[in-house]
């Protein structure tokens, strides 16, 4: 029996922060928000830990990761394709 791929599966951009732990890497998303009251748009930014089985990803890359079954306490999303790389 084989078992279809979920379609509900979150994806998420963001750009690499910290890359100091083993198969994970930090990112952060940013988001833009608007406030109801004043429409004031305003930024929002949140940081996810990303399962890196490769250890391929570097600070200043922007990544895509998908969502997954939990793989520790923090770790939910897994790294799907680094899109830019940071030169120096």
């Amino acid at each position: 029996m084989i078992k279809k791929q979920a379609s509900h599966q979150t994806k998420i951009r963001g750009i690499v922060k910290s890359d100091k732990m083993d198969k994970t890497v930090v990112i952060e998303v940013v988001t833009l928000k608007r406030h109801l009251l004043y429409q004031k748009v305003y930024k929002v930014s949140k940081r996810f830990k990303i399962h890196d089985k490769k250890n391929e990803a570097k600070i200043g890359d922007e990544i895509t990761a998908e969502s997954c079954k939990p793989i520790s306490k923090d770790k939910h999303f897994v790294l799907v394709k680094i899109l830019k790389t940071k030169h120096d």
